[in-house]
């Protein structure tokens, strides 16, 4: 197979700074050197390659987009960037940096107190230390409001008991950032490993996702102390706005995988030999190439004009949806198609796409369902909202 030079039919390059495009390169290049010759033996023991972390850190992929105490202060586009590069290795990549500077440095950051700041931000941007984030509950996911993990003050210390599923990371990680209700009003808590009552046993049996670390939280009589509470932010303003970021940063990262995708499905209908010639010869194989283009091309730039808005501040969380939900059905789609031209073979780990296809099964459902993202665009056209 030819190296893999990107897609850019409709020449985005041309609207990326020279830092942009540096950044993009360098983490490229470290994809195929770090990540491609590994990964799908991961893939296959189940587990992430935790040596990688600090790697990432030194990268400046952790926190990309935050400014200060120790984080790179990169634009958003740049974050979106690395978000595609690191999906084109594999979902898991994308969402342990996803889920440690969306989710968990970027609430501390907005939100934590100095001394939390100085304390947690410099470590997680070097990849010294690993956060998770805890909002989903066994019970409630996209009605994150119905949560029943509950904080009660005691004096001293909070107490907090409940039980968190689909975490990301937990398993592994130093700190988590907890969203629990006080007093029947949502806050988020830093709950450290180690802490008595806290446990974090990795989900295991998945068919999705496999490289990467999925965990339960559980929450016994877990004593906090005071200073652990994010003092800048009450109710679920909070973690939506976390949200928010890391599905921005899925609308780019699902790109990484659906060009994953179409460059091992031309290449191999370049060379894949039937009826005494090359597949890619075939008008059914053509029209299957010039949709998974033409869909890519979309996807790159709605998240080229997402960034820029984001940058600029006039961003709408409306729009951020519709990028996620657009850009993850798209990948899912071209992986299924690319895994049609494939054929058998597209079974096989020797080619990248059923471990993208098994993924972004994932993908399409995590931060926001299709379906949730598609009432959210409901209730901007209409002004009513269809939730309940």
């Amino acid at each position: 197979m030819s190296s893999y030079e990107g897609v850019d039919f409709y020449r985005v390059d041309d609207l990326l700074s020279d830092e942009e495009k540096a950044i993009r390169e360098a983490v490229r290049a470290w994809v195929e050197d770090r990540v491609l010759p590994i990964i799908e033996r991961h893939y296959q023991e189940g587990t992430f390659p935790t040596d990688l972390a600090r790697e990432m850190g030194e990268m400046g992929f952790l926190g990309a987009n935050l400014s200060g105490y120790g984080c790179p202060g990169l634009n958003n586009v740049c974050y979106g960037l690395i978000c595609q590069e690191l999906e084109r290795g594999d979902s898991a990549i994308r969402s342990f940096a996803s889920v440690q500077g969306s989710l968990v440095m970027f609430p501390i950051h907005a939100y934590g107190s100095e001394e939390q700041k100085q304390r947690w931000l410099p470590r997680l941007a070097r990849g010294e230390a690993i956060g998770c984030f805890g909002l989903t509950e066994p019970d409630f996911g996209s009605n994150p409001s119905g949560m029943i993990t509950k904080a009660e003050d005691r004096g001293d210390h909070y107490l907090l008991n409940g039980a968190k599923m689909w975490i990301t990371n937990g398993t592994l990680a130093d700190v988590a950032v907890v969203w629990a209700k006080l007093d029947g009003v949502v806050h988020g808590f830093l709950v450290e490993e180690g802490m008595e009552g806290f446990s974090a046993p990795e989900m295991t049996g998945k068919h999705s996702l496999r490289a990467s670390v999925t965990s339960e939280l559980v929450f016994s009589d877990v004593r906090l102390p005071k200073e652990n509470l994010l003092p800048g932010i009450r109710g679920l303003r909070g973690p939506l706005s976390c949200l928010n970021n890391a599905r921005y940063g899925i609308a780019w990262g699902a790109l990484g995988a659906a060009t994953g995708c179409f460059h091992s499905a031309t290449e191999y209908a370049k060379s894949r030999i039937q009826f005494d010639g090359p597949i890619a010869r075939f008008q059914l194989v053509q029209d299957k190439l010039a949709w998974m283009l033409r869909e890519i091309t979309k996807g790159q730039l709605l998240a080229w004009r997402l960034g820029r808005m984001k940058d600029e501040g006039t961003l709408q969380h409306e729009q951020v949806s519709l990028a996620k939900m657009n850009n993850v059905d798209i990948a899912l789609r071209i992986a299924r198609t690319a895994r049609d031209i494939h054929g058998a073979n597209g079974i096989l780990g020797e080619y990248p796409i059923m471990r993208h296809m098994a993924n972004l099964e994932s993908v399409y459902t995590y931060e926001g369902t299709h379906d949730i993202h598609n009432l959210v665009l409901g209730r901007w056209i209409t002004g009513i909202p269809a939730f309940t």
